[in-house]
């Protein structure tokens, strides 16, 4: 049973990650995905981190909504990159 709320900043303490506006804003500016690479298949994630990520997005858990939500944010770049913006 899941007791914390599915929000970013939950899911950043989740992961052990600075959960302040300001850390999410600069994870995500410092660690943008290439198009081809899955969130839970990042480099930069421990094995604990990777587990929790794609466990979410497998189960379509309550958490699955925020992880695509940080999906979204960490493929900005890419995005923009093949759109031309």
């Amino acid at each position: 049973m899941i007791t914390t709320e599915p929000r970013m900043t939950n899911l950043f303490l989740q992961l052990g990650l600075d959960a302040s506006a300001e850390g999410i804003a600069r994870f995500i500016a410092d660690h943008q995905l290439a198009a081809g690479v899955e969130v839970a298949n990042a480099p930069y994630w421990n094995e604990a981190q990777r587990q929790f990520l794609a466990e979410s997005l497998q189960a379509d858990a309550a958490w699955t909504t925020v992880v695509d939500e940080l999906n979204e944010a960490l493929h900005e770049a890419a995005v923009k990159a093949a759109t031309g913006l």
